[in-house]
């Protein structure tokens, strides 16, 4: 499949090399207005991804706070297999997150001062885009407090307060990472967390005031009860959050189909509601197979380095890539704060599956260079940590494990025990196809650079 040749300027005929896409070409009646809404609206469905997943993960990471915006809420564990929202969590760090809702004014961040681990606190804008930091590597181990701004927003802020790059969108996520040891010094980073604080600006100087006007976190429509329900989440979607004038004839032609702001799918006549209904499930299975297939992405050795524009997809103006980042990790860092690796395959480029047993080599000195720390995780198809009977989701510079006799470090990769002298060295695998991220906090410059070299995966017998 020659995912890397997709583009949204395609051919049909381009579009028709993906199998599913195939499959469902044959199976259509010859109705020109079907075949159009189809062709269109992949493209359109590409696109618009954004404005369907990010409202989809709107509703999800927000309930824990009953679906209110600005309200910071903690994750006290690690990651887990209890975790199915997919995503590709981490097992390095505790989560705290929150919805935030820029229109009407800026929110405030309090952060304490943190000097004894790594942290950071990325906003993401509703493209999936990052647009600030605040952290180690961002603005220091220092306490600080930080306007976090919606676009147009004029005004002015508070002494002492520090305005950040400011979001292109009035819905933005916040997410805090901070790095945990072990499950001893859980109760040390949960103190930290505690102190992180969200506070709109009417009420910085006078909490009195009353909470400012926020907009709703609604539900988005089942998109597995009915493929045109995403269509009418994305329109819905697209009303307060609106498209970037520069695409202004794209737009266009994707309304011709009833795609865009507030247009009314149902209005549309039987066969155009067909061929949508179609290009939203297979426009998905382009996203997640073009993912797979290491599009746009630099493979050594099996493994791929994300693209460098990681983290800001939409200025590389590749729609599909732009799908591809929520679809794979719901956010993503910018490099210079974290590269993540993935790999699918092992040295021979066959699937990595739990049917195998694998080793991953590093000679002595060889392992990624970072100025935080570097960890590897193990993932399903579904982007799940995967259950195990050691509830073991990582390993990384940080888990204690053994060194080779000549100082190199094998980690050993497989579902089943490979005995107790190499257990502290295990990632247990699941019973089918898994994939893995290697993931490089504050990395050197070689992997800044994709000079770095990481190992083969080894099959064993």
């Amino acid at each position: 499949m020659n995912v890397r040749a997709l583009t949204l300027t395609a051919t049909i005929a381009a579009l028709l090399t993906v199998p599913a896409l195939r499959a469902s070409a044959q199976d259509t009646k010859p109705d020109w207005r079907e075949m159009n809404a189809y062709a269109l609206g992949v493209q359109a469905y590409i696109y618009t991804f954004p404005w369907s997943y990010m409202t989809d993960q709107r509703w999800f990471r927000s309930a824990d706070v009953g679906h209110q915006a600005n309200q910071l809420f903690h994750f006290r564990d690690l990651k887990d297999a209890s975790h199915v929202d997919g995503g590709s969590p981490n097992n390095d760090t505790l989560y705290s997150r929150s919805w935030l809702y820029l229109k009407e004014e800026p929110i405030i961040l309090s952060v304490p001062a943190i000097s004894d681990r790594y942290h950071s606190v990325e906003l993401t804008d509703y493209m999936d885009d990052n647009f600030a930091y605040v952290g180690t590597r961002a603005t220091g181990d220092g306490a600080g407090t930080f306007a976090i701004v919606g676009p147009g927003w004029k005004g002015s802020l508070p002494a002492g307060v520090t305005a950040l790059p400011s979001a292109s969108t009035p819905w933005a996520f916040l997410q805090v990472r901070t790095a945990v040891k072990d499950a001893s010094d859980l109760d040390a980073a949960h103190a930290i967390q505690d102190k992180y604080k969200l506070t709109p600006l009417s009420q910085w100087e006078n909490p009195a005031a009353p909470p400012p006007k926020s907009g709703e976190i609604w539900r988005p429509l089942d998109r597995a009860a009915d493929p045109l329900n995403e269509w009418r989440t994305i329109n819905r979607s697209m009303l307060e959050v609106a498209a970037d004038p520069r695409d202004a004839d794209m737009l266009q032609s994707f309304a011709r189909i009833g795609v865009g702001p507030g247009l009314d799918i149902d209005k549309l006549d039987a066969s155009t509601k067909r061929g949508l209904a179609r290009a939203a499930v297979d426009g998905r299975t382009i996203i997640n197979s073009a993912f797979a297939d290491g599009y746009r992405q630099t493979n050594v050795n099996g493994w791929n380095y994300p693209p460098p524009e990681t983290g800001r997809m939409t200025q590389t103006r590749d729609w599909l890539l732009r799908a591809i980042q929520p679809a794979a990790g719901f956010n993503a860092n910018d490099p210079i704060e974290a590269v993540y690796l993935n790999v699918s395959v092992d040295g021979e480029g066959k699937k990595l599956s739990g049917a195998n047993r694998y080793v991953i080599h590093f000679d002595k000195g060889a392992e990624p260079k970072v100025k935080a720390f570097w960890s590897l995780t193990m993932y399903n198809l579904k982007y799940n940590l995967v259950a195990n009977p050691i509830n073991r989701y990582s390993l990384g510079d940080r888990s204690g494990m053994k060194r080779d006799a000549d100082g190199g470090l094998t980690i050993y990769i497989q579902k089943d025990a490979p005995g107790a002298d190499r257990e502290s060295n295990w990632l247990p695998a699941p019973d089918g196809p898994f994939f893995l991220f290697l993931r490089t906090y504050l990395p050197g410059d070689d992997i800044l650079n994709q000079t770095w070299q990481p190992p083969k995966i080894s099959r064993i017998e």
